[in-house]
């Protein structure tokens, strides 16, 4: 019933009638029924306000807008409320039996390693014994069962419709990446976190949130607003960590690999077998490669802790675990040993993070040869920081397209090419067509060099005008690989 639904949001004005029976939920008028409920939300390109009459048109029987149309049809029912995102939430989570509370459900943010905390929790949790969900940008899962990902994090219809599956598929624990875009739009509105995770935080999505400090903000208030029974966990190495929990009812808590925290871990050893650490004064050793995923896995093994889990029980099943598809992710040639590295990087922080941990690890007379590009239609204002990071950091370079989206990827280029110094551009090609640019970068490897592929990971295609192509960047690296072989 539609009141039902309707319990908590901020209600500015009705007319018609709030016990009629509601049989589904949209904020597409082109998905809408008979009987549907449908909720007018202003996005970033269209405002749902424009699509009333289509969606009455349609069969809808009740309409949550943010402002009252100028005519009103006596047979639908129209709700006026405060902010029609946040009403989309809690309606959700009503209409679908507000499954966040049947589970413990843990977010995590920040601009990098979102996924890979996300993922080790929940293959540590499934190591554990537990049924569990994972919502993030490579894949959904419910249990074993996987589901293609089309968002970090889903819109809050299909969030709760999908956390409604993980309850019926009885799953327990829920790990999902929260971004900030997720944040702000109010995706994530009326879901009961039962733990929040902050990562760290850098410079990223300002063709979205303008300004940094606004990007900042955003987080922050996802902690603002836990619950007091919540546990918030935050990076202590990040200038911001502090920050983030400062209004947070929850219980914090913080890792650290610099400073003194709750949870502390300290490298003994990173080298491509893998990281020797202690953590808490416990000596572990960890698949995972590098500094960064030191921070994710002491990130994981927080959270485990907080929520009750044996602490030798949990290092012993992450000292098993290996990271998420496209992050890190390498393979070693036959022939001459050439490494191939597959890395989502695309921020200047993250392109840093891989490229300084090729650096600790690699050995001799090893090159690193790194090809990377900036998406179209995204934060511009990064292209040539992300130019200039590699440069600094390899001594070959290759420039190239990673999605274009709408964009001319000439002019991506131009726009990191302003970030090549003069002595920087001796050691720089610019090849627009990524494919050509991995196989150049294998091509003029030689034995022991290691070929680092930055900005799309796990992504199985390049978005170019509107058009997904069929696009592995890894794939490419095992081709080039076999070629050589022969």
């Amino acid at each position: 019933m539609l009141q039902e639904l309707l319990y908590k949001v901020n209600i500015q004005a009705v007319s018609g009638n709030t016990t009629i029976a509601v049989k589904d939920l949209q904020t597409d008028s082109r998905n809408v029924t008979p009987g549907t409920c449908f909720i007018a939300i202003k996005g970033t390109n269209t405002d749902g306000h424009e699509f009333i009459q289509s969606a009455i048109d349609k069969g809808a029987t009740a309409i949550i807008c943010a402002k009252m149309p100028n005519e009103l049809h006596d047979a639908i029912t129209y709700v006026e409320v405060a902010d029609t995102a946040i009403a989309a939430g809690m309606m959700s989570h009503h209409f679908y039996g507000s499954p966040s509370t049947k589970m413990k459900i843990i977010g995590v943010t920040g601009t990098n390693g979102k996924t890979t905390i996300a993922t080790l929790l929940w293959k540590l949790f499934t190591q554990l014994g537990h049924t569990c969900g994972l919502i993030s940008t490579v894949q959904n899962q419910i249990g074993t069962n996987i589901i293609p990902s089309t968002h970090t994090t889903p819109d809050a219809i299909s969030l709760n419709a999908m956390l409604k599956d993980m309850v019926d598929a009885n799953c327990t624990y829920v790990f999902m990446e929260c971004s900030s875009h997720a944040i702000h739009q109010q995706r994530i509105a009326g879901i009961e976190f039962a733990a929040a995770v902050f990562s760290n935080i850098s410079h990223d999505h300002l063709d979205y949130h303008k300004t940094f400090d606004e990007y900042i903000q955003v987080k922050k208030s996802w902690f603002d607003h836990l619950p007091k029974n919540a546990v918030a966990i935050s990076n202590a190495d990040d200038k911001r960590g502090m920050v983030m929990l400062q209004n947070t009812a929850a219980k914090k808590a913080y890792y650290s690999l610099k400073t003194l925290a709750d949870f502390k871990g300290k490298i003994l050893d990173n080298s491509l077998t893998g990281l020797h650490m202690t953590i808490n004064e416990m000596d572990v050793h960890f698949k995972l490669i590098g500094e960064f995923n030191a921070y994710n896995l002491l990130a994981a093994y927080g959270v485990a802790v907080s929520l009750g889990k044996d602490k030798y029980d949990v290092l012993l099943a992450l000292s098993a675990l290996t990271g998420a598809e496209g992050r890190f992710d390498y393979v070693v040639s036959t022939n001459e040993n050439v490494v191939g590295i597959v890395d989502y990087a695309h921020t200047p922080d993250a392109l840093l993070n891989v490229l300084v941990t090729i650096k600790n690890i690699r050995q001799g007379n090893q090159k690193i040869i790194t090809v990377v590009g900036c998406g179209g239609n995204r934060d511009n204002a990064k292209r040539p920081f992300m130019a200039e990071v590699a440069c600094t950091h390899s001594d070959k370079v290759i420039l190239t397209s990673d999605n274009p989206r709408f964009e001319d990827p000439k002019d991506i280029l131009t726009q990191m090419e302003a970030g090549v110094n003069v002595v920087s551009r001796k050691k720089t090609i610019t090849i627009a067509d990524r494919r050509e640019a991995i196989k150049t970068a294998i091509t003029i490897a030689e034995k022991d060099d290691i070929v680092l592929i930055a900005g799309k990971g796990h992504e199985k295609y390049q978005e170019i005008q509107g058009v997904k192509y069929d696009f592995d960047d890894k794939a490419i690296v095992y081709e080039m690989f076999d070629l050589l072989a022969k």
